[in-house]
């Protein structure tokens, strides 16, 4: 599990609730270029489980419908994983626009696998790509891993482009791996690895202001 320092932590304005009030304030433990991550807590899961509701994510994710009750206790699960860190990915303002994930951390072999769904109404304005660079920045700058990984539809342009914007490249296709709507659908099979990260030509996350657009 990555431990933060209380140095990196603030508060961020709530964002405002369906019935006019203030959603509380939440603790940001890392940035990136306009977006933050708080950690994702078990009272989220009504959140995520309006995300995977959403036609666009069910059918670019691939999500069996799920109740509330079983995320949730999904959501309570990862939380007592160490072997992953979930995040909400939040703009500014508080606003929740996503949920991304660190998981299958091995220490030993120096691996890693990102997970990331982002919010449909705020896609196509690069918060992935500030996410997923944000995430590589945390898992090679605060541990020692080699390579990171990821894997999505070969369909689904807009995490492709996220990841491709980040960096990862894509090594293979597991041909005709799930079913989706009865279709049949690839997975492409991402990575970046440490050198590569090191290569890259941007602020890492630690090297960004906090009002960094």
């Amino acid at each position: 599990m990555i431990e933060i320092g209380t140095a990196a932590e603030e508060a961020v304005a709530g964002s405002e609730s369906e019935d006019g009030g203030t959603e509380p304030l939440r603790t940001v433990c890392w940035r990136g270029r306009g977006i933050a991550f708080t950690p994702l807590d078990p009272d989220d899961a009504e959140l995520i489980h309006g995300w995977l509701s959403d036609p666009v994510i069910a059918r670019e994710v691939g999500t069996w419908p799920r109740s509330l009750s079983a995320v949730r206790g999904r959501v309570e699960s990862d939380h007592e994983d160490g072997d992953r860190d979930d995040f909400l990915v939040l703009l500014p303002d508080g606003t929740p626009v996503g949920h991304i994930a660190l998981t299958e951390q091995n220490l030993i072999d120096g691996s890693a696998a990102i997970t990331l769904m982002l919010d449909p109404g705020h896609r196509g304005q690069g918060h992935g790509t500030a996410a997923v660079d944000a995430l590589v920045d945390l898992g090679f700058g605060e541990l020692p891993l080699h390579r990171i990984e990821a894997e999505t539809h070969t369909t689904n342009s807009a995490a492709r482009g996220a990841l491709a914007g980040a960096g990862f490249v894509q090594e293979g296709v597991r041909r005709s791996t799930c079913l989706h709507r009865g279709r049949r659908y690839d997975l492409g099979m991402h990575a970046l690895l440490r050198d590569e990260w090191e290569a890259l030509d941007r602020p890492r996350s630690w090297d960004l202001p906090a009002d960094t657009d």
